[in-house]
């Protein structure tokens, strides 16, 4: 009997072709049953197609609101975000500025950082009731508005929240100009800044339509941020709005959430396309290797230039990070910190009275480490396929390839009712339901972070040459033998820096877990978020210390850990 995909691999099919039909099957299970599951319940919740729930949803006026709330804010953050990330990149990327290490580390740690313990921090940075303004004598009168809790607040918060992700981008198109560009700008007598803004900028302009995408998309789906600082201002999101509609436990509950998620991954999709079309169009390719990367000197306005970079890292980083501490160290939130009022009771309080903590880090680091790993093994074998000359088992495994991307372009919430809808009942063959578990939490990482651990691994099989598997083939090699003695060996940094991005990202994540916690399986993530909901703000704080230490900790062992492994297994090192 033929195997069903006999007809697509042809000859191929052997050990190749039964690993790419497993492969497709967890692809579809991963990310596209879920997301099928979701158009059902939105599109035809009672098993036929019906537009009346589509229509229905868009005259809403709570909805029409939260939707251009969403867009406004994205638009608005990625365009703040575009101009921080570039900036920063031109001046780390293009310059010979010191201790380029130490500030890319700090640039990026921010992105490292839940966005809800974000939000938290500089809530008590600048409002009446900060300990360190108060300690300083600088705090706002108590009583006053707080700055942050509008929709000016939102948007700022979320580009400095992603600015980060467009400094990656920026950066690494930065170090692929080739320094030839500056030598013939200056036969031409342009100096550095002319040459910068006629010359490389568009040269750069697909990476910008690229990183503007990103943080806008990021921004979309950012549910911490919106929730916390958009709630007090009664400025809702869709996020929010999904996330309130489904604490409402109404009877067509899941079909009004399923229609706003779908609204949510429309503009999200959309916003993709748009960029791929906008890149096609604005393609720019240069003839050549570059012999050495572009680099401007800054002579002696470079202490002026460390020193902006410094005040700047200070701003973003240690002001919001000192304002968690202070407030952490007092027995209650607006009180005045001193020698007399410091406490550590809070931080004794969430380690070792509240048994939710530890079991929180304990569940954050096995759902992340696993994800990770799963993740790691998944993308090496896919990618195999995906850069195969053969042209049918290259466009099945570029098809999952694809979907990943959708999965992850689609807002963490929205995944999340989408694996809420498909796997609220036990699994078929099984009998066993996942629902409730740390296993659903799983499967979401493992459908919104594919996508990560992909990029680097496919293009690192996009640098190995394919005669190296056909000489393989000649040697009488099979599949397994070829994949784990040829490839692995050569793609494993990229998989390893995919791994560790997928880590680190799921590690203190919120807006996937935010609809699929329950007791006993809570995440880092919504411990804090259910702390500062509560108004327990002084044990939130307490909590986002240690999970910030934490996060540092393990960046700094990867960072010495990255000195002795092969370049690119740290996303972060040179």
């Amino acid at each position: 009997m033929r195997h069903p995909l006999s007809h697509l691999v042809g000859r191929n099919w052997n050990g190749e072709g039964s690993t790419l039909a497993v492969l497709l099957l967890l692809g579809t299970v991963l990310c596209g049953f879920p997301l099928a599951m979701i158009a059902l319940e939105g599109l035809a919740p009672g098993g036929a197609i019906a537009v009346s729930p589509l229509i229905d949803t868009l005259q809403s006026r709570s909805v029409q609101r939260a939707m251009w709330h969403s867009f406004e804010t994205s638009f608005l953050s990625a365009i703040l975000a575009l101009l921080y990330g570039t900036v920063l990149a031109c001046l780390i990327g293009l310059t010979d500025v010191r201790a380029r290490g130490p500030f890319i580390f700090l640039i990026l740690l921010p992105m490292m950082i839940p966005p809800h313990v974000t939000a938290i921090a500089w809530i008590q940075a600048l409002g009446p009731g900060s300990a360190l303004l108060q300690w300083l004598g600088l705090a706002p009168e108590i009583g006053s508005a707080h700055p942050l809790y509008s929709r000016e607040g939102i948007i700022v918060l979320l580009a400095l929240q992603h600015g980060p992700l467009v400094f990656l981008v920026m950066r690494a198109a930065l170090r692929s100009l080739p320094g030839e560009l500056s030598d013939a700008s200056r036969v031409f007598g342009a100096n550095a800044w002319l040459m910068l803004r006629r010359v490389a900028l568009p040269l750069l302009v697909p990476n910008l339509i690229a990183a503007f995408a990103l943080a806008f998309v990021s921004a979309l789906g950012n549910f911490g941020i919106q929730a916390l600082l958009g709630i007090p201002a009664r400025y809702t999101t869709l996020p929010v709005l999904i996330w309130r509609r489904m604490s409402s436990f109404g009877p067509d509950m899941l079909t009004n959430v399923a229609m706003i998620s779908i609204l949510v991954g429309m503009m999200a999709i959309a916003a993709v396309g748009l960029q791929v079309w906008l890149q096609r169009r604005a393609r720019v390719h240069l003839v050549g290797m570059a012999q050495q990367t572009l680099m401007f000197r800054l002579g002696a306005a470079r202490p002026v230039v460390e020193g902006i970079l410094v005040l700047l890292i200070a701003g973003v980083l240690v002001l919001p990070i000192l304002s968690l501490v202070t407030t952490a160290l007092a027995p209650t939130y607006g009180v005045r910190l001193s020698l007399e009022t410091l406490t550590f009771e809070n931080f004794t309080e969430v380690l070792f009275t509240q048994t939710v903590t530890l079991r929180a880090f304990m569940n954050s680091t096995i759902v992340a480490g696993l994800a990770a790993l799963l993740l790691a093994a998944y993308a090496v074998t896919l990618g195999f396929f995906e850069a195969r000359p053969v042209r049918n088992l290259r466009r099945i495994a570029s098809a999952i390839s694809g979907l990943a991307d959708v999965s992850f372009a689609l807002p963490g919430l929205v995944i999340s009712v989408a694996c809420i809808l498909a796997f609220i009942r036990p699994l078929p063959l099984f009998n066993l339901s996942i629902y409730n578990t740390l296993g659903i939490i799983l499967v979401a990482y493992l459908a919104v972070f594919l996508s990560i651990a992909m990029k680097p691994v496919s293009a690192a099989y996009a640098q190995i040459d394919p005669s190296l598997d056909d000489a393989a083939r000649v040697a009488g090699a099979g599949f397994g033998r070829r994949l784990r003695r040829i490839f692995l060996p050569m793609v494993a940094p990229a998989a390893a820096s995919g791994a560790i991005l997928v880590f680190l990202t799921a590690y203190n994540e919120v807006t996937v877990s935010a609809l699929l916690w329950s007791t006993g399986n809570e995440t880092i993530g919504t411990t804090i978020f259910n702390y500062e909901d509560g108004g327990y703000t002084t044990l939130a704080s307490a909590m986002s210390v240690i999970t910030v230490i934490a996060t540092v900790i393990l960046m700094l062992v990867l960072h010495w850990i990255g000195r002795r492994a092969p370049p690119g297994v740290v996303p972060w090192r040179d």
